[in-house]
């Protein structure tokens, strides 16, 4: 039966997987599920599982328990496998070779003959006009945009890309997230990983967040903007104090301690007025204003266990 989900289907769907190294968890029952067609934005500090996770999905690590389905089926069905182009870590790649003679030879090993394929990725990943130039001699982001490549070829119809942004300038970004948003249109599912969240956040329509091994959270985009709320932070010279008389002054506002100066006030809506009760009441203000919340603050809240209210 195939696996479903909000009324389509499972590009990706992973159930309790789990991967041991010499004893010790790397991912621990590992619940994913991405529906066809999104972006996936995958995000997890250095050593939370990302890659682990990937490589299984991939069929390159083995899962010690659990099980991976993509499409429907399971990972290790070589039909499935030729829907799939990947990139983990730095791409496989030739360096006496021209990024033309590199994706040519991958073309042949996966039996295409038509050169037109390996014309297209070049053409879609801005590679086509460097002639003979050889890949020893290319940039960090040159080398990411020849393993994009290669991962394109055979037209698949889920991409997974970890780590792609590494090592590009802002217009190799730029570029990049143009690929990616044509890809999206055509149809093609694509889970990506970055450090960079800013980037992730301007093209993603799903997002998981993993942390120590274990999927701490799975939200769409839509979703994500409602929890990123606007927030009121003002930095006071007695917190202590400060947080006594916001609390009995607006008792439908949610207050966070930041650290010893800083408080963050939730559900604002007369910000003269908290500073006005403040100032009357001899509490100093060293400075406010209002804040909007993004992807790399929300993951970070995560992380350290979730917004703490006083």
């Amino acid at each position: 039966m195939m696996s479903e989900e909000r009324g389509g289907m499972l590009a990706i769907e992973t159930t309790s997987l789990t991967k041991m190294y010499g004893g010790k968890a790397a991912v621990k029952r590992l619940n994913l599920k991405i529906q066809e067609g999104e972006i996936y934005g995958f995000i997890g500090r250095n050593g939370a599982g990302k890659s682990t996770t990937l490589k299984m999905i991939c069929g390159i690590a083995w899962p010690t328990e659990g099980e991976i389905r993509l499409f429907g089926k399971p990972v290790s069905d070589p039909v499935v496998r030729r829907r799939l182009g990947v990139l983990i870590e730095s791409a496989g790649v030739y360096p006496h070779m021209t990024a033309r003679q590199n994706v040519v030879m991958k073309a042949m090993c996966m039996g295409l003959a038509d050169e037109r394929s390996v014309d297209d990725v070049l053409r879609m990943t801005g590679l086509a006009d460097v002639g003979k130039k050889k890949v020893k001699h290319f940039s960090m982001g040159m080398k990411q945009r020849l393993g994009v490549a290669l991962a394109l070829l055979g037209n698949p119809d889920l991409l997974i890309l970890d780590e792609p942004i590494n090592g590009l300038d802002p217009e190799g970004i730029r570029e990049l997230r143009q690929l990616i948003w044509k890809l999206h249109e055509e149809g093609k599912t694509i889970l990506i990983s970055s450090h960079i969240l800013g980037e992730l956040s301007k093209i993603s329509t799903n997002y998981g967040i993993i942390k120590d091994g274990e999927m701490v959270e799975q939200l769409t985009r839509e979703e994500l903007e409602e929890k990123c709320q606007d927030y009121f932070q003002i930095e006071v010279q007695d917190v202590k104090r400060a947080l006594a008389l916001l609390n009995e002054a607006f008792p439908n506002v949610q207050a966070e301690v930041l650290d010893t100066r800083s408080i963050r006030l939730y559900g604002v809506g007369n910000s003269a007025g908290v500073n006005q009760m403040l100032i009357e009441n001899q509490i100093q203000v060293y400075a406010s204003g209002f804040h909007h919340m993004d992807l790399e603050e929300y993951f970070l809240n995560r992380m350290e266990g979730g917004r703490q209210y006083v």
